[in-house]
């Protein structure tokens, strides 16, 4: 990002001039290398800054958000940090869209990204054309043709989002690194409220569309407790068959005890 027309941007919302004063030595004190070499720069932000988010955001509605509101008035868009996805409806359209966008940003002193940035169909019931594209990810969401049921409960294809693979295998990976079967000194209820809050996040913004998709995913938690019974409980060290029954039977009981049981309780994973 250009230093002039960020420093453009932050004065025409703030007169202070300590803000000012501290916000532009921010953007242009030196990097250091290990061998103590200082490079001087003249665009971008402080890798890691606390302002860095909030400089590039208040660089990008100018130079993008107020930009095609202004000058596309009829195409909706829709921008987080620096990803985007813009709307059009039909290729060429979106041909020219790809075009005017890249002009923009050279003229603010940016560029698309020459391997994220592309052109999507979305494909579905309706829109029956083969196209080398039909799938594109935002926000930990993947959005892609998949089989949907109508009210009156027939199939049909929906080009719609549904929690990313990306984002499953952060979550899984995450779940790992609780090792929650080491946690043997504390009671099922205890474990559920430590980590209840991230998984009713998980929940709450994965799960707003194609919830069973999470399904298997939160199933990662189910397995880690069954190895963690089989550590709790001596009588069922050898046996992950009596453990799997005992958590799920602890699910019976109390359907609520965990937030994804809701989701994995139906159907206990079982690996």
């Amino acid at each position: 990002m250009d230093h002039t027309l960020l420093l453009r941007a932050v004065y025409k919302h703030t007169d202070c001039k300590w803000l000012r004063l501290y916000i532009e030595r921010w953007l242009k004190a030196p990097a250091q290398l290990e061998d103590g070499t200082l490079i001087p720069r003249d665009r971008g932000t402080p890798q890691g800054g606390v302002i860095s988010p909030l400089l590039a955001n208040l660089f990008l509605h100018y130079g993008f958000d107020r930009w095609m509101r202004q000058t596309y008035p009829d195409a909706p868009f829709e921008r987080y940090a620096d990803d985007g996805v813009v709307h059009c409806r039909t290729e060429a359209e979106a041909q020219l869209m790809m075009k005017a966008i890249g002009q923009r940003l050279a003229e603010c002193g940016l560029e698309l990204h020459p391997e994220k940035t592309k052109i999507v169909y979305c494909k579905d019931g309706q829109r029956k054309l083969d196209y080398p594209t039909v799938t594109f990810y935002f926000l930990g969401y993947s959005f892609q043709p998949r089989q949907a049921m109508s009210r009156r409960g027939k199939l049909f294809l929906n080009f719609s989002p549904a929690v990313s693979a990306k984002a499953a295998k952060s979550i899984r990976s995450t779940i790992r690194s609780w090792k929650i079967h080491r946690w043997t000194q504390l009671s099922i209820e205890e474990i559920a409220a430590s980590f209840n809050p991230v998984l009713r996040g998980w929940i709450n913004y994965y799960g707003h569309y194609y919830r069973s998709m999470l399904a298997p995913i939160l199933g990662q938690l189910d397995y880690a407790l069954d190895r963690w019974t089989r550590r709790k409980y001596k009588r069922l060290k050898g046996s992950p068959t009596k453990a799997r029954a005992w958590v799920k039977r602890i699910a019976q009981q109390n359907p609520g005890l965990f937030a994804h049981w809701s989701i994995t309780r139906p159907a206990m994973a079982e690996r």
